[in-house]
């Protein structure tokens, strides 16, 4: 199974001002039929799905609250606040790279099974965003709230305003920008979300999403990441979804809201996934994003039946039930990198 380290130096991404160097690699077509147990899986329920290695921490936690019958939105949020308080995970919360100007700016979103949802976008100085996205659901008649508006919220909600960058991410950065020379060039990006659905005893389903988004990223950039739809989307009626990898990639094609809709349409997780994939692959083969592009997808139906599937390899994600535990499982592809 390939650590996710290992698949961000290889699917490290590239836009204008936003992109990512990734030397001497290509891709190519695969079968991704070697994978087709994630096809089948129990449907077992409760249930949680998450994105990459964090995503185990993440679960226990949220697991342990579901256990302790805490509701799902809270056993989310406690959950996602172990990655965004781990100073060693480099795409979310505290530590996380900052952007060009060297400030940390956050994104998260969180959503019910009656399709009540919250979302900060562009949070600077707040280590638990997924916390005041969560409070924009609950203690206001809005969906997002963005930078300043979002900070001054948090504020109001008794949230303490901190230093988000470590001196690790400012050495980093500080490298790196002794290279861009501030230059709006295809710059090096070392990033991805964490993303998370969970299916209750009930069958009822909730998600959330929280990252620090892309590295080096221009200020003010907004990914997919809180953006309910692309980022993440549920229909309590019929499943949910959530992306990882390049966000212009996902928001352009409402990536997690068209998987979910193919699900409605009668369509297993892996499947729809699938061919959402294959149509960001489709729209993007001639876009200059194309080159270092990756974008990966994970779902679960009604019936708890889940899937992940990415455009390249590497993606893999956390899931824990009953029956198993807590366990990381690798995402099909379409693509892989090669030396």
């Amino acid at each position: 199974m390939m650590k996710r380290r290992s698949f961000i130096e290889k699917a490290t991404l590239g836009t204008i001002g936003i992109g990512a160097v990734l030397s001497c690699k290509k891709n190519t077509e695969t079968n991704d039929e070697g994978m087709a147990a994630n096809r089948s899986p129990s449907g077992i329920k409760p249930l949680i799905i998450s994105t990459w290695n964090h995503g185990l921490p993440a679960n226990e936690e949220t697991w342990k609250q579901l256990k302790q019958g805490n509701n799902t939105l809270d056993a989310i949020e406690a959950g996602m606040k172990i990655p965004e308080a781990d100073p060693k995970v480099r795409s979310v919360g505290y530590g996380g790279y900052p952007d060009k100007e060297g400030k940390v700016t956050l994104d998260a979103c969180i959503m019910d099974h009656e399709s009540n949802c919250g979302s900060v976008s562009f949070l600077q100085g707040i280590k638990h965003p997924i916390s005041i996205a969560k409070r924009v659901l609950q203690n206001t008649p809005h969906v997002m709230l963005s930078g300043k508006g979002a900070l001054q919220f948090a504020l109001s909600q008794g949230f303490t305003e901190e230093n988000l960058l470590t001196q690790e991410a400012e050495k980093d950065w500080k490298k790196w920008l002794k290279k861009s020379k501030y230059q709006p060039v295809i710059n090096m990006e070392n990033h991805d979300t964490i993303s998370m659905l969970v299916i209750d005893k009930d069958g009822n389903l909730s998600g959330g999403c929280t990252t620090s988004g892309a590295a080096w990223k221009m200020h003010g950039r907004v990914g997919d990441s809180p953006i309910i739809g692309a980022g993440l989307f549920l229909d309590n009626e019929v499943g949910a979804a959530a992306a990882t990898g390049l966000g212009e990639a996902v928001i352009r094609t409402a990536g997690s809201a068209m998987v979910v809709e193919l699900m409605r349409q009668g369509k297993s997780p892996y499947d729809a996934c699938k061919e959402i994939v294959e149509r960001i692959y489709n729209k993007h083969k001639n876009h200059r994003d194309m080159k270092h592009l990756q974008v990966g997808f994970i779902a679960v139906n009604k019936k708890g039946e889940h899937a992940g599937y990415s455009l390249r390899s590497g993606f893999n994600y956390a899931v824990y039930d009953e029956e198993i535990g807590n366990r990381m499982e690798d995402a099909s592809f379409k693509m892989s990198w090669k030396k």
